[in-house]
């Protein structure tokens, strides 16, 4: 779920992918919302009931591309993860759901993909988890590098420095808590700290974007540190 083969894809093992959709709807209040929400936007920017393609950064588990292939039933998917265990899952979902006919899955990294330019595309859960903003910057230079010119991009991720913000982080425990996991909440925060480099505000992020080739990010969703935008390829 990086740019690079190794760094964040050796954290996305079989265990912690098969894990993946249950932890995210507890560690992210409005899992479901925010990416419904996604869909809309891009349903929005390109045009209902179009026919388009789109790139999915991260493909995760596919909830990217299941929630959008349900909003738009002509739209046509690449997805890309270097994770060989999310790529599985995503298969397998995918199949069940009648639509890898719809769907390229891809095992590897954005730069690996052949140079085809998409009506769109959606990274949700990447950002953060690439160290450094050289790096994070390549990413997104890679990703502008395959749209067309206008076309739309969500982006979906924690932003701000964990330990700058006490009530956020309290807030964050307090949501695994509320659902009964007090114990792996306060561990897998731990992990998630240290293992993580999340844009340090906002403000770094348009900049980030901005220099990659993008127009000025427009927030759709925000949940403690994770936030939802939308812009376009400039």
């Amino acid at each position: 779920m990086t740019n690079s083969p190794g760094g964040s894809a050796a954290k996305f093992d079989a265990n912690r992918a098969a894990d993946y959709d249950r932890q995210s709807r507890i560690a992210l209040a409005g899992y479901a919302a925010m990416h419904e929400l996604a869909a809309c936007c891009l349903s929005a920017a390109l045009g209902a009931g179009s026919e388009r393609r789109l790139l999915v950064v991260g493909v995760g588990t596919g909830q990217d591309v299941v929630v959008i292939a349900a909003l738009e039933p002509r739209w046509r998917f690449t997805a890309v993860d270097p994770s060989p265990a999310m790529i599985g899952q995503a298969e397998v979902r995918l199949a069940a759901l009648g639509l890898l006919d719809r769907t390229t899955l891809h095992g590897g990294t954005v730069d690996g993909l052949p140079a085809t330019l998409y009506d769109g595309a959606t990274m949700i859960g990447v950002l953060h988890h690439v160290r450094g903003d050289v790096a994070k910057l390549q990413l997104l230079r890679a990703i502008a590098a395959r749209l067309k010119p206008g076309a739309p991009f969500v982006l979906g991720g924690n932003v701000g420095v964990y330990a700058d913000d006490r009530l956020l982080s309290e807030a964050w425990r307090a949501r695994w808590r509320q659902h009964g996991a007090a114990d792996e909440g306060e561990a897998r925060f731990k992990r998630i700290t240290a293992d993580v480099d999340p844009p340090r505000s906002e403000a770094a992020q348009a900049e980030l974007l901005a220099t990659a080739g993008f127009g000025a990010p427009k927030r759709f969703f925000g949940s403690l540190f994770w936030g939802g935008w939308i812009m376009t390829k400039a």
